[in-house]
């Protein structure tokens, strides 16, 4: 099909373009004036307060800060180097198909990054120092994304226990319970995940956080089946999750009028998987959870469901020094709305298209990241006007590439096979994505107000 033959070109295609882009990047003398007038105080700063200093700051995940002209300088090059490649910030989701309208878009606008390259080319001066922008306050501890944001301090927050993680030390998936602290049944608005504390962050790859229910059997999602011959994907999808995270991961936004309902009596169930990083660490996870206020209870639910790239489940297998391909196919049994998009890899995990097959026959790419980064599982929160809705009879067609080979700088050994497992030098490939299932005349109802468009609606980016 035309979307899937397109995934395999498309990573080459971009490398193609940046190789252009260098081509053509030196300026003339007409563009030198215009580039001289671009400074760090004036033009540079504003830019990495909004989309950079969140990390580039002291005891913050990123190598370096970027708040003052003296730590950025240094890094004038790397810098350009990183924006114009799209590789910083990271929000890695092609901007040529699919949906491109988005709640948390982090990106640089293509003015934002002409401004960058325009100031590492004049050589990076600094500028009137009068023209900084007042600073930002700095994070001092372990922030929830969803404050940053704006939504204010969550209303529940249900930690598990911890773990010492050795120094030195095979992969560990620890699995604690916790009690949810509620005598009424509540209805979630959002939900954020984070490591217990910052040096956690640094050993916790993933944590899920689902669900023991007590009397809710709404909560089990029913709406997909998978495609493949075995069917742990729909064992693993049937079981309620509040979420999914994972490195470099904020919040789950659902959609207005819609969340996941919590009942008194009601557990989590964590599953933690922790590595070792040469140093002893302590940590476990927390789960922040933003409620609805009594009385604006939504009507649907939104189950997370993880779109398997996969045919079987131990359907991997990727050769030493090669790049490899898999697929998977999940059916939607119900009218479908879908609200954000999560690719999940491990450390050989390339790129991820995830394409709709509409029951005429048509095809729709409704995703596609080709420059996934472990360290940043970015989650894609479509805006309410983009989230694409399909009929049942759909097929979500989830296309997964793999480099095992040198070029890929997270590769621990390029000489070595790969298959399938949970350990981070084994391999999977998961399309995380909330949906909502919509009734017949809901379904309608939203095509119509869409012009009669199914599935992603056509908008014109703002990059």
């Amino acid at each position: 099909m035309a979307g899937s033959r397109s995934l395999a070109f498309r990573s080459t295609l971009a490398v193609a373009g940046l190789l252009v882009y260098a081509a053509v990047s030196v300026p003339t003398r007409a563009a030198e004036s215009i580039t001289a007038s671009v400074t760090f105080s004036k033009d540079v700063a504003p830019i990495f307060q909004a989309k950079c200093q969140e990390c580039h700051q002291p005891n913050s995940i990123a190598p370096m800060a970027l708040i003052t002209y003296q730590d950025a300088r240094p890094w004038a090059r790397a810098i350009k180097e990183r924006v114009a490649a799209r590789q910083m910030p990271p929000w890695h989701i092609d901007q040529s198909v699919g949906v491109q309208h988005f709640k948390n878009d982090m990106s640089l606008s293509d003015a934002q990054i002409d401004t960058i390259v325009k100031w590492v080319d004049a050589g990076a001066p600094q500028g009137d120092p009068k023209d900084m922008p007042p600073p930002k306050a700095l994070v001092t501890d372990n922030e929830w994304q969803g404050v940053k944001d704006g939504f204010g301090a969550p209303d529940l927050v249900i930690r598990s226990s911890e773990y010492t993680m050795p120094a030195r030390h095979q992969d560990v998936w620890y699995r604690p319970m916790s009690d949810i602290p509620l005598t009424e049944p509540r209805w979630a608005r959002m939900v954020e995940i984070r490591p217990t504390n910052m040096k956690g962050r640094r050993i916790v790859h993933h944590s899920i956080a689902y669900l023991v229910l007590n009397n809710d059997p709404e909560a089990v999602n029913t709406g997909t089946a998978n495609g493949g011959v075995r069917d742990f994907t729909d064992l693993v999808n049937r079981r309620p999750q509040l979420m999914e995270w994972a490195i470099g991961k904020g919040y789950d936004l659902f959609r207005e009028g819609t969340g996941k309902l919590i009942v008194p009596g009601e557990k989590i169930s964590w599953d933690q998987h922790l590595h070792a990083v040469g140093e002893e660490i302590t940590a476990g996870s927390e789960i922040g959870i933003w409620l609805y206020p009594k009385g604006q209870e939504p009507k649907k639910r939104s189950y997370l469901v993880g779109f398997t790239g996969l045919r079987q489940r131990e359907f991997v297998d990727i050769p030493p020094n090669s790049i490899a391909t898999t697929d998977g196919f999940t059916v939607l049994k119900e009218n479908t709305l879908i609200t954000n998009f999560q690719p999940h890899f491990h450390l050989r995990g390339k790129a991820m298209q995830v394409e709709a097959i509409l029951p005429d026959g048509s095809n729709q790419i409704v995703s596609y990241v080709g420059r996934f980064n472990f360290n940043w599982m970015t989650n894609y929160i479509y805006a309410d006007d983009a989230a694409p809705v399909f009929p049942k009879g759909t097929v979500i067609h989830v296309s997964a590439v793999y480099d095992n080979t040198k070029a890929n700088k997270f590769n621990p050994d390029p000489d070595q096979w790969v298959g399938y497992g949970d350990r981070t030098v084994d391999e999977m490939a998961h399309a995380w994505m909330n949906v909502v299932y919509l009734t017949d005349a809901e379904y309608a109802d939203m095509v119509k107000t869409r012009g009669g468009r199914v599935g992603v609606v056509p908008t014109t980016g703002t990059h």
